[in-house]
C-alpha cells in the first residue's frame, strides 16, 4: 500500500521567498534533488492545470529517473498542491504533494504531505531525501542579499 510522508520545518525567511523556490525552475533544480543527484527541469508552467516535468540524475552512476505532474492548487505564499508520477513503470501510481506555508515569528513554517509514495520506495529513504532537500532549500532562501 502506498505511503504518506509528512514533514515539518521552520525556515528563517518570508513565505513569499519559499513559495517562489517551489515555482522557479532554476531554484527547484538547485534544492529539490537530494544530495548526490542533479536535476534538469524540462517543463514548468506554474499555474493551476499547468504541468511540470523534470529528471534527477545520480551523479555517481549516471542513471536518471524522470517524473512530472500537474499543479492542482496555488495560493501565493500559502499553499501549493501538485501531482507527481514517475515515468518508470516499476514506480506506479500518482503522488499528491501538499505544501503549506505559514508566517511565524522567526520565518516560515513549512508542512509537506506527500501521499501515494510507491511501495518500492522505502519511507525512511523518502524522509532522508526530503530532509536533505529542505536543508538545501533553507540555504537558498534564508540569505537576504540586497544587491
Amino acid at each position: 500500500m502506498p505511503s504518506t510522508i509528512r514533514l515539518h520545518r521552520v525556515i528563517a525567511t518570508r513565505p513569499e521567498k519559499v513559495y517562489r523556490a517551489f515555482l522557479e525552475s532554476d531554484a527547484i533544480a538547485s534544492w529539490l534533488p537530494p544530495h548526490g543527484f542533479l536535476c534538469t527541469v524540462h517543463e514548468l508552467d506554474p499555474k493551476v492545470g499547468g504541468r511540470h516535468r523534470m529528471s534527477f540524475r545520480n551523479f555517481t552512476t549516471g542513471k536518471s529517473h524522470s517524473f512530472g505532474g500537474t499543479y492542482v492548487e496555488l495560493i501565493p505564499s500559502q499553499r501549493l498542491v501538485y501531482t507527481d508520477s514517475f515515468d518508470d513503470p516499476n514506480l506506479p501510481g500518482e503522488m499528491r504533494v501538499t505544501v503549506t506555508l505559514k508566517a511565524v515569528s522567526v520565518g516560515t513554517e513549512i508542512n509537506i504531505e506527500q501521499q501515494g509514495v510507491p511501495d518500492v520506495i522505502p519511507p525512511d529513504g523518502c524522509y532522508l531525501g526530503w530532509q536533505e532537500c529542505l536543508q538545501k532549500l533553507a540555504r537558498l532562501v534564508e540569505p537576504e542579499i540586497s544587491e
